[in-house]
């Protein structure tokens, strides 16, 4: 039976020790300031958010291109010839790189793609339930692997609320005039993956250190997350009190595993620093 190989993009924000402990493969996405192009995971997150503090602009991003999946699955080939190579993609619905991959992969044998519908901690926790799978199942069949994996992509919710709107006013992504009506009122939105697409959702008033917990209980209350495994998000900035208050409250809450996952430069760019999240998969 062959190996199998599970790969993913930098947006799924895998932290780099699980990446390394399952060996999954991560192909970096794009990062564009001032009209140059860097790859995702390639400069530190704090020069993002330098950027935007001195431009007032936010970073582009783009997806990774055909040519760059085929140099990414030719390596992985020449490393292991025999591999099946299972890669579970970001969100079609909100960048064209899983169409990408698709391209790619039509010139290669045993390459099973799977749109996980999700990005960041979302797509962390469907690529690292699939690692988890692989480790106690080492001779499970591929096709059965990739039947597990697209089983949980429907029951996987990620959730996120930005500290503030000042990167998605910058980019576009709301008006002057509801940035600064939320500002006034201290509104603090959120942002929810709902089949594949980035949705505004309910909006918090309040102080970040209350209206997470909030947030927190109306995520539960809308779903009947497994307590086996939650994943926290954070982008840089997140007080780490607020950390330690919501990996206790969840804990309190009836999950004692829980792993933090940072988002990288692709998603940062989006929901900017200090932003806090939730991800997890639904019981059957």
């Amino acid at each position: 039976m062959s190996r199998v190989i599970l790969t993913t993009e930098s947006g799924a924000d895998v932290p780099a020790d699980l990446a390394e402990q399952h060996n999954i493969q991560v192909v970096p996405m794009h990062v564009i300031m001032d009209d140059i192009d860097h790859l995702d995971g390639s400069f530190p997150v704090s020069d993002l958010v330098d950027y935007y503090d001195r431009t007032k602009k936010t970073p582009s991003t783009t997806a990774t291109n055909p040519n760059e999946y085929t140099a990414f699955f030719e390596n992985i080939r020449s490393k292991y010839p025999d591999c099946s190579i299972v890669h579970i993609g970001y969100t079609s619905k909100a960048s064209s790189s899983f169409q990408s991959a698709v391209l790619a992969a039509e010139d290669f044998e045993n390459i099973h793609l799977i749109d996980a519908l999700n990005v960041s901690g979302g797509l962390a926790a469907i690529v690292l339930y699939a690692a988890d799978l692989l480790e106690k199942e080492p001779d499970i069949a591929v096709e059965k692997l990739v039947a597990a994996v697209e089983a949980v992509v429907p029951r996987t919710h990620f959730s996120f609320m930005p500290s503030g709107l000042e990167f998605l006013r910058a980019g576009g992504r709301v008006s002057n005039a509801a940035y600064l009506g939320a500002s006034l009122l201290k509104i603090k939105p959120t942002i929810e993956l709902i089949d594949g697409k980035l949705v505004s959702t309910k909006k918090y008033r309040g102080k970040m250190s209350r209206v997470v917990v909030d947030f927190f209980d109306d995520y539960l209350k809308a779903y009947d997350i497994d307590n086996k495994k939650l994943y926290l998000i954070l982008s840089l900035g997140l007080d780490k009190a607020i950390m330690t208050q919501m990996e206790n409250y969840a804990k309190e809450k009836g999950f004692p595993d829980v792993t933090w996952v940072e988002t990288g430069c692709v998603i940062t760019s989006h929901g900017g620093p200090g932003a806090f999240g939730i991800a997890g998969i639904e019981k059957q």
